[in-house]
């Protein structure tokens, strides 16, 4: 099979199409439509890009499982070794609205781990990239994540039902700064690369929106695990997770020893 190097060589490729297919659509005059159960927008850009990943990827790797938030889901991909992971345009909202906060997120999976990662802002010319063993970059410079040790004094990516008192021991949330990206991808990748100490969501998350970022984060020498602490498998049945902390180690920690 092919190494986690060569995997993430053929993902920032493939990426870097996305980018161009993507931004071929105006994004506010995109055709967009409401998924069904509450699940969100999606656009036609949304659908080019994952036919253009799937045609890419599994062309390339043919024998990869496949798993997207556009592509209809079922069991196949759970015989696979190795499996790809993908969010088309994660932060779709962003996209309708003009905004360059949105983001490509590309992972391989093998055996419950990402070995190969790419999370991609085209607007924003940013490609953050990571493979097993290999570090984690910004458009080619290494980066590391926050060494930062006081909650306190930490920046902390969070939605507002993040802070929901019960969540937390004591009945309130710690005190740190508190700021929001709507893209998961993106808030991951700016804690890799220590632009904030942290992010956390507590509600179910989709695989795809987490995948690469969790290995960017790791290879960075941050640390990632579920909401309870347990670390992060991918490629589930049910290909959601129960909340995630990502940051630096002594932060990340806290966060997690400061959850109910």
């Amino acid at each position: 099979m092919p190494a986690p190097k060569d995997d993430l060589s053929l993902l920032i490729a493939a990426a870097r199409a996305a980018g161009e297919v993507a931004c071929g659509f105006a994004g506010p005059t995109a055709k967009s439509w409401d998924k069904p159960d509450n699940a969100g927008p999606v656009t036609e850009a949304d659908l080019a890009v994952n036919d253009l990943l799937l045609s890419q990827l599994r062309g390339a790797r043919p024998d990869y499982g496949w798993l997207s938030e556009e592509t209809e889901d079922n069991s196949d991909r759970l015989r696979h070794d190795r499996v790809f992971i993908i969010d088309p345009i994660d932060g779709t909202r962003s996209f309708v609205a003009g905004e360059n906060t949105w983001a490509h997120s590309l992972a391989v999976a093998e055996a419950g781990e990402v070995t190969a990662a790419v999370v991609y802002l085209p607007l924003r010319d940013m490609l953050y990239a990571a493979c097993r063993g290999g570090g984690a970059t910004l458009n080619g410079t290494p980066i590391r994540s926050s060494s930062r040790r006081e909650l306190a004094e930490a920046t902390v990516l969070a939605a507002r039902p993040a802070l929901v008192a019960e969540r937390w021991h004591g009945g309130e949330p710690p005190v740190f700064k508190r700021s929001y990206r709507p893209s998961l991808a993106y808030r991951m990748a700016l804690v890799a690369d220590a632009s904030f100490d942290a992010m956390i969501t507590l509600r179910r998350t989709w695989e795809w929106d987490i995948a690469a970022g969790t290995l960017i984060v790791s290879e960075a020498g941050g640390t990632c695990s579920t909401a309870k602490g347990a670390p992060l498998r991918f490629n589930n049945a049910d290909p959601r997770v129960e909340g995630i902390v990502a940051g630096g180690p002594a932060i990340q920690a806290a966060l997690i020893d400061a959850l109910a």
